[in-house]
């Protein structure tokens, strides 16, 4: 072996008061690696549990498990640019970039949704997710937090009630989604509200902490101002917010729109949220770096596709 490689070996495991030969004895008794275990193929395969006997309802599952499988990626890099202590400007571009070529593949693949499943077997099939709603991903809901500050996030109704001396429960009461499953004027919260807060609030107030002062646009905005000014960093920005607050909400629109626009009447959605008002651009105007658009994009957000 390799002396070099045998010293690295003893000054990592000597590092956490371990024995390399005993480690390198563990070899002698291992398998080798196959493709079928490293990626857990057999229990991949097996994570799809369907309600009905539809076979297209395999496919929606199917799909919306690719879907948290990026969004995972998707967390793992901003995660990187939120812990870096002194990131530069190639770094923090190449990073974005990489986010979005993620919600590049998830906005061309609403087709598989959109054109890859029998209206008649999903309007079947549907019936048995009341009440789940799409609204309930909480990796999307964590990279939202994670792009932005939380003023962002807050129902564009409720903005000018929300500052920084806002404490998380009130802020969190006024967030965009919550229009999903709330009536404000009776405060009175749908049941797939109340069951995603259960599962998820305290989760989301401690990311949140976390993340108000580590997301994407404050490290942005800790930057030197001449960083700042790079173009390609701001259009790499740009490109982000525009691919997951138009292009990827409007292929979500659009498919859900062609399964529950049918006949010039509207269906509601399995967890009873209003979601055209709900989900497109122009209602809510989701923006995660408003400093980065001018007043007329912003006025137009969400009506140019």
């Amino acid at each position: 072996m390799n002396s070099k490689i045998t010293d690295q070996l003893k000054e990592k495991y000597e590092a956490i008061d371990q024995d390399a030969e005993v480690h390198l004895e563990g070899l002698l008794h291992s398998k080798p690696i196959n493709y079928w275990d490293y990626i857990q193929t057999d229990a991949l395969l097996n994570l799809q549990v369907q309600r009905t006997v539809f076979p297209d309802e395999n496919v929606f599952i199917m799909y919306h498990q690719v879907n948290e499988l990026l969004f995972k990626m998707v967390l793992s890099e901003i995660d990187q640019i939120a812990r870096h202590k002194n990131i530069d400007t190639d770094t923090f571009t190449s990073k974005i970039m990489r986010i979005s070529r993620y919600f590049d593949v998830l906005t061309s693949s609403f087709s598989i949704m959109k054109d890859g499943m029998d209206v008649e077997q999903y309007n079947k099939f549907r019936t048995t997710l009341t009440p789940a709603s799409g609204f309930q991903s909480a990796q999307y809901r964590k990279i939202e937090f994670a792009s932005t500050e939380l003023i962002n996030l807050i129902d564009k109704r409720f903005r000018d009630t929300i500052d920084r001396n806002s404490t998380y429960e009130h802020a969190f009461e006024h967030l965009y989604w919550q229009a999903a499953g709330k009536d404000y004027k009776t405060g009175k919260k749908s049941y797939t509200l109340s069951a995603f807060e259960d599962r998820y609030k305290d989760e989301f107030i401690r990311f949140t902490k976390f993340y108000q002062e580590n997301n994407l646009w404050s490290k942005f905005k800790t930057l030197p101002n001449e960083d700042q000014s790079n173009k390609g960093l701001i259009k790499a920005m740009r490109h982000y917010d525009y691919t997951v607050n138009i292009k990827w909400v409007m292929a979500h629109y659009n498919t859900a729109n062609h399964y529950l626009n049918i006949g010039g009447k509207t269906a509601e959605a399995t967890g009873g949220s209003e979601w055209v008002k709900y989900m497109h651009p122009k209602y809510q105007k989701r923006i995660f770096f408003p400093d980065l658009w001018t007043d007329k994009e912003i006025e137009t957000w969400g009506t140019d596709i």
